[in-house]
């Protein structure tokens, strides 16, 4: 235990000298440069009304803008790439930022692109003026704006010589135009037009049609500060009009491998339906390919049917590459064919992986080997089958980490995706326009083994279907949901040791739901919005719900064959002579996700969730249950080991071998309640590379029981509104995210400031952590071996928490 501390105290201790290191390292960066040289510390502009400053300060050229307030970049910058006093101008690495030298040719350029800038957005006569004052080597540059009067649109007119184009653009106009008389002149406001147009065109048979077709003559020579805006959309050079295609002859072709297409080609004599189907490769059925073909033979060129046939086709996640081409019809018939070139990728992989997970008092080894069929009956069904296996140690407990192996897991799975929805009567319904929908078949069992008390087996088996409503709109249904569980607890329950005695004197509920063998039969739902922009760094809401309901067909099944059942009294309806559970465990997230720009973020997250047995259950299955803490919960409570309630260890279970035995499966609770506060920003912009950015966090919550089935006097762990204040338990702390744009490793560091498992003002143990903590720690530690109380957890995981 003494080297526990020691090393702990050892880190402390290097992370605080590196700071001071890199400190003292980076705070001198002007002795690196040379004798005319000076670094900007400092670029503002004046003068500019602050509904435009943040986008202007964009137009500031990124070689003399500081990298950030606190100069994190420029210190590791200096770090490794200077030598001899001087930076470096070879074998730089890729770390931090170097500082911005000043450079008078490059203030220029700032300030002619702020002064475009104002002048797009309506000021037509803006001036933009640039000041440089320089003191020791350190330059401030402010840009002084003039903008003059702001013109507004007097009046919008529109010249389009194609009658058939004018009446389309005038019967969708109001639905997208941003420009209106009387508004400010926004040359944004008029590309979002051309943009417009241009879609609006590619949408209704006009194949050739571009954007260089749309233009805006402005008449600014008035007095009044007014504008004139003209909108032309020209007609094609030598022609009368702009000419309409419809969809012709359609190609499909799959190349024989991955390496792509031989010289020549020859195509299928067959046509079906509009289609030519040609599969180079002989591995794919035709069915599953075309149906995610969205255009027709016969209708209108509509660049949509061509978007979505490209986002599906990709999305089977057979092809490395799709590409769509077009080739006009020689019978000058205004058609146009379309080419749909599809190269697969390698249909077979195994992969091995492995993780070492580290929460604060725990370390694990997961292994897992997967093996993925994209292709598994021609018709890019994907299967997967899965051997995992995976220990979990208690570490800081006075031995090694392989001294206290306390559980082992073991699990088999496999499933089978289908990009369909294999239904008889509602798959018509979902045509995979809104994204692709699957059919998913899995199964898995799972062994788990907790060291000296029990094991625990489960058989899963599900249909479950997922269908996208829109790009934000998911659904997710499970129609047939089975499950069997069944443990055994590894000691003589009748043993006369005093503390298997207090084991199953004080903890008969939890050994219940262990060695409970239960049959689950039923049904979930879930659903979800935005998941999509999860990563945009825009505002919007995210909201996931899901319910899992069970037991209730079993349950009418038993009442229309007259079985007698008494939960109360242990007398369960059963299926093949296993009691069945019965419950409803509906959860929600929502997030509200708000861009603070630059790179910084705040987001607010509300998650809850209730597990409520009835009917035939007297209390929910053991894997149902909920818990707090953890990488992605209360960040500053290892995971299991908050709750339920006002629920103390030390007091619940009276020795330190029935505390060691039931170390993660006391804290479990029917109810769970959490909410988190984050903020996010970017530190370092190149960083072994990726980026490095930061967080600031504050969480709270916990977990409850609601029924009293719970062996718990004191109630102390049943949820009452009136003890909600109390036993809220809130942390708060700090994190690290390296982002290497796939992947985002985490480590975030939680300090506890109020733990409801005490009572009073004892539960604010901010306070005892700020006066030392130590006499607080040793009463804790000596009252509840083998646990030990941390101020401080550390966790790491990969992804963002929420």
């Amino acid at each position: 235990m003494k080297a526990y501390y020691n090393y702990k105290k050892n880190v402390e201790f290097l992370a605080i000298l590196l700071l001071i290191i890199v400190f003292v390292a980076g705070c001198s960066s002007t002795k690196y440069i040379e004798p005319y040289q000076s670094i900007v510390k400092k670029v503002k502009i004046d003068s500019i009304n602050k509904a435009f400053e943040e986008e202007a300060y964009n137009y500031i050229q990124k070689d003399i803008r500081p990298t950030s307030k606190l100069g994190i970049n420029v210190l590791l910058y200096n770090m490794f790439n200077t030598k001899d006093g001087r930076y470096k101008t070879s074998n730089i690495k890729p770390l931090g930022s170097p500082p911005p030298i000043l450079d008078s040719a490059i203030v220029d350029i700032s300030r002619n692109q702020i002064e475009k800038y104002l002048i797009s957005k309506g000021f037509f006569n803006a001036k933009v003026k640039s000041d440089i004052k320089v003191k020791d080597q350190k330059a401030e540059v402010t840009f002084v704006a003039n903008a003059g009067p702001e013109f507004k649109i007097s009046k919008f007119t529109y010249q389009i010589p194609d009658s058939a184009v004018k009446q389309l653009y005038l019967s969708r106009r109001d639905m997208f135009t941003h420009i209106k008389d009387g508004m400010r002149f926004d040359d944004d406001s008029l590309s979002f037009e051309r943009d417009k147009i241009y879609q609006l065109m590619k949408e209704n048979g006009y194949f050739d049609f571009a954007k260089p077709y749309v233009r805006f003559v402005v008449d600014s020579n008035s007095h009044d500060s007014k504008a004139k805006v003209t909108l032309l959309i020209d007609n094609p050079l030598d022609k009368a009009k702009h000419e309409k295609y419809k969809i012709g002859e359609i190609n499909i072709v799959i190349a024989p491998n991955s390496d792509g297409y031989p010289d020549s080609v020859v195509l299928n004599k067959r046509i079906f339906n509009g289609i030519r189907y040609t599969d180079l490769s002989k591995k794919f059925r035709r069915n599953p390919i075309v149906r995610y073909n969205f255009l027709r033979e016969g209708e209108k060129y509509d660049v949509r049917n061509e978007n979505v046939t490209f986002d599906r086709l990709y999305e089977l996640n057979t092809f490395k590459n799709v590409k769509i081409d077009y080739q006009k019809a020689k019978d000058s018939s205004l058609r146009v064919n379309p080419f749909v070139q599809l190269i697969p990728q390698k249909i077979m992989s195994n992969r091995v992986e492995g993780e070492v997970p580290f929460n604060g008092g725990t370390v694990g080894f997961n292994l897992s080997n997967t093996y993925t069929n994209n292709n598994l009956f021609r018709g890019t069904e994907r299967f997967e089958f899965q051997i995992k296996g995976g220990l979990q140690s208690r570490v800081g407990q006075g031995g090694s980490i392989f001294s206290d192996i306390y559980q082992r897991d073991f699990s088999v799975s496999s499933s089978l995706t289908v990009p369909r929805l294999m239904m008889p009567f509602f798959s018509k319904y979902v045509t995979g326009k809104g994204g692709m929908p699957h059919t998913i078949f899995s199964t898995s069992y799972v062994f788990a083994l907790q060291k000296d008390f029990f094991t625990r087996r489960v058989f899963l088996n599900s249909l479950t279907y997922e269908f996208i409503e829109t790009k934000s709109k998911v659904h997710s249904v499970t129609p047939l949901n089975f499950e069997y569980r069944y443990g055994d607890i590894l000691f003589n329950e009748n043993d006369t040791a005093q503390y298997i005695k207090d084991l199953v004197t004080n903890n008969a509920y939890t050994l219940t739901l262990l060695k409970r063998k239960s049959i689950t039969l039923g049904i979930k739902y879930a659903y979800s919005l935005n998941a999509d922009k999860l990563l945009t760094g825009n505002d919007f809401i995210y909201f996931r719900g899901n319910i899992d309901l069970a037991g209730n067909m079993l349950q009418a099944i038993t009442s229309i064959t007259g079985s007698k059942t008494n939960p109360a009294k242990g007398d369960f309806g059963k299926i093949l002579n296993v009691p069945f559970n019965q419950y409803v465990r509906p959860e929600v997230d929502v997030r509200w996700y708000k861009g603070l720009g630059l790179d910084k973020q705040f987001v607010a997250r509300l998650n809850l969730g209730v597990g409520y047995a009835y009917g035939n259950s007297r209390d929910m299955p053991f894997e149902k249950l909920f818990f707090a803490g953890g990488s992605s919960g209360i960040r500053a409570w290892q995971a299991r080991t908050l709750g339920p309630g006002g629920y103390n260890r030390g007091d619940a279970i009276t020795t330190e071998e029935a505390r060691r035995t039931l170390y993660g499966l006391d804290q479990l609770g029917d109810m769970h309640m959490e909410a988190n506060l984050e903020y996010r920003f970017k530190l370092v912009n190149k960083f072994f590379g990726g980026k490095l950015k930061g967080a600031m966090f504050v969480d709270m919550g916990n977990v409850w029981n609601i029924s009293n089935n719970a062996a718990d006097s004191t109630q102390l762990t049943v949820f009452k509104l009136k003890n909600l204040a109390k036993q809220i338990a809130i942390g708060t702390g700090m994190g690290f995210r390296y982002d290497v744009q796939y992947f985002v490793f985490r480590f975030d560091v939680g300090l506890k400031l109020k733990d409801p498992q005490f009572t009073g003002s004892d539960q604010w143990v901010i306070s005892k952590f700020l006066s030392g903590g130590k006499a607080f720690r040793e009463a804790y530690d000596a009252r509840n071996k083998p646990d030990r109380y941390r101020f401080v957890q550390y966790n790491f995981g990969i992804g963002m928490p929420f």
